[in-house]
């Protein structure tokens, strides 16, 4: 059967053919040389159950949702069955691990299945996680706890419904195995969709072993793959380092602007792609503080919300290091381009998070103290512990004029200090052509109702977990696949935790 990209029908993609489930995978990152994976099957387990197919992703890969929750098709997203087509491989990867490098990590409970082409022309990645061991999994047992893989179904899709590049879950199910954390836990595999899993990490890899011809050829997959018009440049090197961080930083500066801490942004889980990965310890804000730290494995604040534009610029340069080689024949001429490139990160980022912020306020027309006055707002927020999500979603209310301001000024500790802002915010709003109604509709697009508050993700954990109850989930997923239309009865999801819901640790899933 050929793929999408040769003319077939995306709706067939997966089908049942000679007593079997035929994925039209075409695999090119198994055409690498051997030293970028190891070839690894997935591992069985005793009885898979189906949790959630995610149907519409299933259609857009090309794939048919039904035949994935067949019983044959749960065996493939548990690993038990290979489906026809798939060449299972774990990728090698480094990675500076809260800035100490380790040379050898890879995907020590993941196996890469296949790549297949999407209905849109995309070569995207399809991988289980959780998946049993490899050779890259060290002293783990290569499983996953069905806790931190309902919590990466939950974020990613979040993720992408408001508009954030991710990778996507495809498919939950649990094992019928307990995997041993702290306690006994009842273990899942997550199916992972991603635009490839190249990371900085893979670079790194390479780079560490001064593998330059491995390096290049790296390169030229994600060339390829992700940033095909570099290849033209004269030095496309260099225009594949400037669009990683072109990419990179308006990533970041989207994540923010929804009030999300990654958590744990090691150079093995920065995509070259540009797409948020591997949500392990990761949360959104509740009250606003850029000081403000989810991970207990995060000691230093390191990853902390504010911390995450000088983390990315960090990690960015760490991939700059490992293309070297390929920017220059001469040393001081590839570090001078290196820096070049390097040099324009605060400004990708600055700009994606001002021209964001001016949305975010309703202003649609640029002035010189916009970013002066929004960062006014983020500091009397922190300073009335104020909820960011609800902070700017009812400012859409107030944008309406001072007798609409009740909503926000309830948020504030002292509501004098978001009065004396608001007095300089409508004065600006004054000099916007929009009116009121229209005014508040584009504003309400831009700043969600719904985020995945993480008391609602901890209970849904609880529930899945202890009671084996997945309604809380499906009720979540539904609210958080339209996250800027408020929702009839469901208002309560957008409601911040109460003093003793919240949640003030996440936690890795390994």
């Amino acid at each position: 059967m050929t793929s999408p990209e040769n003319g077939a029908s995306p709706e067939n993609g997966a089908i049942m053919e000679n007593g079997g489930i035929r994925i039209p995978f075409d695999n090119s990152y198994a055409r690498l040389p051997e030293r970028f994976y190891v070839r690894q099957e997935p591992s069985r387990v005793v009885a898979p159950q189906l949790i959630k197919i995610n149907q519409p992703l299933a259609l857009q890969l090309g794939l048919d949702p039904e035949a994935l929750a067949s019983s044959e098709g749960v065996e493939i997203l548990a690993g038990n069955r290979i489906a026809l087509g798939s060449e299972g491989i774990a990728l090698a990867y480094s990675g500076h691990q809260f800035g100490h490098f380790v040379p050898k990590l890879g995907d020590g409970r993941a196996i890469l299945l296949g790549e297949v082409i999407d209905r849109s022309g995309m070569r995207r990645d399809i991988q289980l996680k959780g998946s049993g061991r490899t050779p890259f999994s060290r002293n783990g047992d290569g499983r996953a706890a069905l806790g931190p893989v309902l919590r990466e179904y939950i974020v990613s899709e979040a993720m992408a419904a408001l508009g954030i590049p991710t990778t996507r879950s495809l498919a939950a199910v649990t094992t019928g195995e307990m995997v041993l954390r702290e306690t006994p836990l009842p273990g899942a595999v997550l199916t992972r969709v991603a635009s490839s899993h190249i990371r900085v990490g893979t670079f790194q890899y390479f780079a560490a072993r001064g593998d330059v011809e491995a390096i290049r050829l790296l390169a030229d997959t994600a060339i390829a793959r992700h940033y095909p018009e570099a290849a033209s440049e004269k030095q496309a090197y260099g225009a594949l380092l400037d669009r990683a961080i072109s990419r990179q930083a308006e990533l970041v500066a989207k994540w923010m602007l929804v009030g999300f801490v990654h958590g744990v942004m090691n150079t093995d889980n920065t995509s070259i792609a540009g797409e948020t990965i591997d949500y392990g310890p990761c949360a959104f804000l509740d009250a606003y503080h850029p000081e403000t730290v989810f991970s207990s494995i995060d000691q230093q604040g390191r990853y902390a919300y504010g911390e995450q534009p000088k983390i990315a610029a960090w990690n960015m340069a760490r991939f700059a290091e490992t293309l070297l080689p390929l920017l220059s024949g001469d040393i001081n001429t590839g570090v001078a381009s290196a820096i070049e490139s390097l040099d324009a990160f605060p400004t990708y980022f600055s700009t994606a998070l001002v021209t964001g912020l001016r949305r975010k306020l309703g202003f649609f027309t640029e002035r010189d103290h916009d970013a002066v006055l929004a960062q006014d707002l983020l500091n009397a927020m922190a300073e009335n512990h104020a909820d960011f999500t609800l902070t700017f979603r009812c400012l859409c209310e107030a944008a309406n004029g001072p007798g609409a301001d009740a909503g926000v000024r309830r948020l504030f500790e002292n509501p004098s200090d978001y009065d004396s802002w608001s007095r300089r915010w409508r004065k600006r709003l004054a000099e916007e052509p929009l009116d009121g109604r229209n005014r508040k509709a584009a504003m309400e697009a831009v700043n969600p109702a719904y985020i995945p508050r993480n008391h609602r993700i901890e209970a849904v954990l609880s529930a899945a977990t202890e009671d084996g109850d997945f309604a809380p989930f499906e009720a979540l997923m539904t609210v958080l696949s339209k996250p800027y239309q408020t929702q009839k009865g469901y208002e309560g999801y957008a409601d911040p935790p109460r003093s003793e819901q919240r949640v003030y640790r996440t936690f890795c899933g390994t």
